[in-house]
């Protein structure tokens, strides 16, 4: 039996079996011999490694044909992908790898072709004016447009290994772990921007905070439902909207602002951020387990956070982020737990609880109470 090299460089370029796969090869081989004839370059192995490994494991014979029209290591190179390409049970992931492999091979070549005066296409064909296009000729290749081979690209040098073989398996798709590895990318960059030391100490000179939570006491009285409609002071001072108004409200260049109100002073508190220069987004709605019922009115078992920003901040996450959520009630006016570790968790940087009734952890607080 001839004597064949098997060269770690062109092993590399073949994709591995999935288990079934290489049991039914194996199974094939065992009842009909190796039909298909190994093929070597110099004697080294360039198509049939699987073959060539369960055939030598079981004692079973087989055939070599040489390839003899390859001059160069480069063209060998470029033959095994080729073929490779051929298979059709490879995912579109196993297609990208290997036709990004072919890149500097082709790149390569162009370099040969131009140097023997053949042009710069890797048929040699090309003139040396009009240069290979390695985007169309990796397209062509390998039957995927440019964009997700570049994405494919992106996905090889920034995924883990666990993705990189969901991938090969046709477990997910390129398009998805691009997106989500872009995210997290994203989010990772956020985070550095905003919770490194530095970043955080130059803020605390300055004062300022990428997050704030609004809770101003609002000029109400407190019902008592015995003496309705009589009205008695809150236990805590309460400010009038003109002072509220002017609060100096520590926002960074690009904050995030939640503004707590109720149903009352729903329009109010659309104003006040108007006149603190904050664009308004959405309101939260906090669903509470019951809760005041002015006379002849509905239970308002609600209060809202208004969501606006000042300049253009980024949310960290955007997962189980809904507008509504539900939470148990709590001392009289204090915000629910929920509510803030909600907001960690989306954002990054310095937060601030403006009127906060507790300290929360992750918040700086600004307040009598807290």
């Amino acid at each position: 039996m001839k004597r064949i090299i098997i060269d770690e460089e062109f092993k590399a370029l073949i994709p591995p079996l999935s288990e079934e796969e290489r049991e039914l090869l194996e199974g094939s081989i065992v009842a009909d011999g190796c039909r298909d004839p190994l093929v070597l370059w110099g004697g080294i192995l360039i198509d049939g490694h699987h073959r060539h490994e369960i055939c030598t494991r079981l004692g079973i014979e087989f055939d070599t044909v040489e390839m003899s029209n390859l001059e160069t290591r480069n063209d060998a190179m470029m033959w095994v992908i080729r073929n490779q390409l051929g298979r059709r049970n490879l995912s579109n992931y196993q297609r990208a790898e290997l036709v990004l492999k072919l890149k500097p091979a082709i790149a390569e070549k162009a370099k040969e072709n131009v140097a023997a005066g053949g042009g710069s296409g890797i048929s040699g064909r090309q003139k040396s004016d009009n240069p290979i296009d390695t985007k169309n000729e990796l397209a062509k290749a390998s039957g995927l447009s440019h964009d997700t081979i570049s994405k494919a690209d992106f996905i090889g040098k920034n995924a883990n290994e666990y993705t990189k073989k969901a991938l090969r398996a046709g477990e997910t798709s390129i398009n998805r772990e691009y997106s989500r590895i872009k995210r997290d990318t994203k989010r990772a960059e956020i985070i550095e921007q905003l919770d490194n030391i530095e970043a955080k100490e130059a803020k605390a000179i300055e004062g300022v905070y990428d997050v704030i939570v609004i809770d101003p006491p609002w000029p109400m009285k407190k019902i008592e439902r015995d003496v309705t409609p009589n009205q008695v002071e809150f236990d805590y001072p309460t400010m009038s909207l003109e002072e509220i108004a002017k609060l100096e409200v520590p926002c960074a260049d690009s904050c995030h602002v939640w503004l707590w109100t109720t149903h009352k002073f729903m329009p109010a508190a659309l104003s006040l951020l108007d006149g603190w220069g904050m664009s308004y987004v959405c309101a939260f709605v906090w669903h509470k387990p019951g809760g005041f019922q002015p006379f002849g009115l509905p239970q308002y078992n609600s209060e809202f956070a208004l969501y606006a920003r000042s300049g253009t901040p980024t949310f960290i996450d955007t997962k189980a982020f809904p507008v509504c959520f539900n939470a148990p009630r709590g001392a009289h006016s204090e915000k629910p737990g929920e509510f803030y570790s909600m907001i960690e968790r989306v954002t990054a940087g310095r937060r601030l609880d403006m009127f906060g009734r507790r300290k929360i952890s992750g918040f700086d607080s600004w307040g009598k109470e807290a």
